[in-house]
């Protein structure tokens, strides 16, 4: 292909590249090295700044540091990159493009370890470097970050069919049957993407108010990464369990360390709640784990062969809410919700970007893996009830009680209880629309959230309070900012054409024909539009009281507007909101495969595992329950006693009588869940 060739093609890459290149220069070099020389001199006062204001964050910088608003060749050509390969990446994943065709042949079974082990190593290596390398330390953090996110992209090149792909294998401690198995599918997918594309920018944004302990702080970055990697990735319950636990450390650290005033109280209560989950999700699977152990004569903690088990009715209830309750923890549902507000407040701004835009998304994420793979009997039975609780105790309460908030960033953290309800209901509902619209609103949600707490932090930098009352009029002396706290609240609210309305329209539509919620789907329907409603309320309340109206504070009469720095934290997240809101298709295309094949296996199983349950010891599935594509790198395990694979100690014939009857039987299931 010529130079002429890859021009004509890529040009609106080109241009865009090009615009972003081209963006003025603003202040004079001059003033520029005055403000950095004033912001260096700054540096010393941010450890000073801890019980100022009452809720400052620990070592957030002073106001100084955001005074420069000088572009730098360097950020500039960053801004062009960043908007070239956003509209290049729209002309490659276009389902016309080249990478539709591309064969699943070109997989590197390796390419997942990879995108694991880079940030631990990374993190390992962070600890031979000197404390006083602050520059080295910064950009090697950024550098690792940043090859993650490139090789995470190599993924899209091939195409998301049933079943899952760039598997890997590997045998960890024989004796038990714990396996280093990781593998994605087109439902994890764009989580992982969202996780290596959200991490550098929230480290690139700590850097800026963060100046104490960078040592540390680049180590809990590069830990958190390669744990919430291996969470979304993980087929083997213990690996599984090791990397939900390793997530915990960085974060508690974080709070801890570089958080506001209370920053022990919210880190001990996010550990005591979390650990609480986690220790009956452990004991679930410790039980699942033995029931097979029992029924094959072999211990496995992998996925796919312990979703054949099928355990007595009151078991199953028991070991359902064993593993949920630690994925609505981490959700968070009402009302196991309390420690997320704490933890948002005191968090420092990268921590309460990683913590809404990813650490979230794994409770969520998890129980659509687990929960209803696992026990589908119980979640397709309790879909009605669990979809009440996500309606009054997601999305009404957490919106009602965000409306009255005074401090913004606490406003923000009651609004992610209500967008995920919203994620939660689409699970519940259990619909191929509301699936698709759940996850991907988790990817919106991780966008626009994360995008609000960077421009919160960028608030805070200059006045270092969080209230609104010491706020308004903004839009006249910080215009761009403005613009940008707008476009993002627009998102938000799920106006059309930004990226939150697409993924809320699908679930509220998969709601309202949902079979499983019976006669309540109505219900739901107008309770979850209610939400959207009250949505609109309190973001655009908040909107109008902090930049619209008089400019009365004289601390707010010279704020310096949105600097090149926070602009290209800033850019991407932006960007992404109009390119999932105009082009959706290309994120639910990748994804719809592996929706439908969950949906119809849950359809099947679910009926299957209802039937099974009045028995009064476990059972197996048999193979051909499941599509050779799930099971694909499930161990070989064999019944005890030597019956044929699948028959739990049965015939051939009655261990197949079930699937023949499959239909039949998916729906006897429906009817157990209504």
């Amino acid at each position: 292909m010529s130079a002429l060739d890859l021009v004509t093609q890529n040009w609106p890459a080109l241009a865009a590249g090009v615009a972003g290149a081209l963006l003025p220069r603003g202040t004079d070099s001059a003033q520029a090295s005055d403000v950095d020389h004033h912001a260096g001199g700054d540096d010393h006062h941010a450890g000073g700044d801890d019980h100022h204001a009452g809720g400052d964050d620990h070592g957030e910088a002073h106001a100084g540091e955001a005074a420069g608003s000088a572009w730098t060749p360097w950020q500039r050509f960053g801004l062009g990159l960043i908007a070239a390969l956003t509209v290049l990446g729209v002309q490659w994943l276009w389902p016309s493009g080249a990478a539709a065709a591309a064969s699943a042949d070109g997989e590197w079974s390796s390419l997942l370890d990879l995108l694991i082990a880079l940030p631990f190593v990374g993190a390992a290596a962070v600890l031979f470097v000197p404390r006083q390398m602050l520059s080295l330390l910064r950009g090697f953090t950024l550098a690792v970050l940043g090859v993650g996110f490139v090789a995470s992209l190599w993924l899209l090149s091939v195409p998301m069919t049933p079943g899952w792909h760039f598997q890997s294998i590997k045998e960890w401690i024989p004796s038990l049957g714990i396996r280093w198995h990781v593998a994605i599918d087109g439902i994890s997918l764009w989580l992982v993407l969202l996780t290596t594309f959200i991490a550098p920018i929230a480290a690139y944004a700590s850097f800026s108010s963060i100046k104490t302990r960078i040592k540390e702080l680049c180590f809990c970055f590069l830990l958190l990464q390669g744990a919430m990697l291996g969470a979304f990735l993980a087929l083997d319950l213990f690996l599984f369990f090791v990397f939900w636990e390793l997530m915990l450390v960085p974060m508690f650290v974080m709070i801890g360390i570089w958080g506001g005033v209370e920053k022990i109280k919210a880190a001990v209560k996010l550990f005591i709640y979390t650990m609480t989950g986690s220790m009956l999700m452990l004991a679930g699977i410790v039980y699942l784990v033995w029931a097979n152990q029992k029924l094959t004569g072999a211990y496995t903690f992998d996925y796919l062969a312990l979703s054949r088990v099928v355990l007595p009715r009151d078991t199953q209830m028991l070991l359902f809410w064993a593993f949920s309750l630690a994925f609505f923890i981490k959700v968070p549902m009402w009302p196991v919700h309390t420690w997320l507000p704490d933890a948002h407040v005191q968090a420092p701004t990268g921590g309460s970007v990683i913590l809404a835009a990813v650490m979230l998304k794994i409770g969520t994420y998890a129980y659509m893996r687990f929960s209803m793979g696992l026990f589908p009997g119980p979640a397709s039975s309790l879909a009605a009830n669990l979809a009440g609780i996500a309606i009054l105790g997601g999305v009404l309460y957490g919106a009602l009680v965000a409306w009255k908030q005074a401090d913004v960033k606490r406003l923000v953290a009651y609004s992610s209880v209500a967008h995920l309800g919203y994620v939660m209901l689409g699970l519940f509902g259990v619909t191929p629309s509301g699936m698709q619209g759940a996850v991907l609103q988790m990817v919106n949600h991780g966008i626009s959230t994360g995008a609000l707490f960077l421009l919160v932090g960028v608030i805070y930098d200059r006045r270092h309070t969080r209230l609104v009352s010491e706020f308004g009029g903004l839009a006249k002396v910080m215009p761009v900012y403005a613009t940008l706290f707008l476009i993002v609240t627009f998102a938000s609210v799920g106006v059309p054409g930004t990226n939150g309305f697409i993924g809320e329209f699908m679930i509220i539509t998969g709601t309202y024909v949902s079979e499983r919620l019976g006669t309540f789907s109505g219900l739901h329907t107008v309770g979850a539009a209610a939400g959207v409603i009250l949505a609109a309320v309190y973001m655009l309340s908040v909107v109008q009281k902090m930049f619209f109206g008089p400019l009365t504070n004289p601390k707010n009469k010279h704020l310096p507007d949105v600097t090149p720095r926070e602009a290209l934290a800033l850019a991407p997240l932006v960007l992404m909101i109009f390119v999932i809101g105009l082009f959706p298709a290309i994120f639910l295309d990748r994804m719809k495969e592996s929706v439908l094949s969950t949906y119809n296996q849950f359809k099947v199983v679910s009926g299957q595992a209802i039937l099974f349950a009045d028995e009064r010891d476990a059972k197996l599935l048999p193979e051909d329950t499941f599509s050779p594509a799930f099971l694909k790198g499930a161990p070989a395990l064999r019944p005890s006693g030597g019956a044929p694979e699948g028959g739990a100690g049965q015939g051939d014939e009655e261990a197949r009588a079930p699937r023949r009857a499959g239909g039949a039987l998916a729906a006897r299931g429906e009817e157990a869940g209504r």
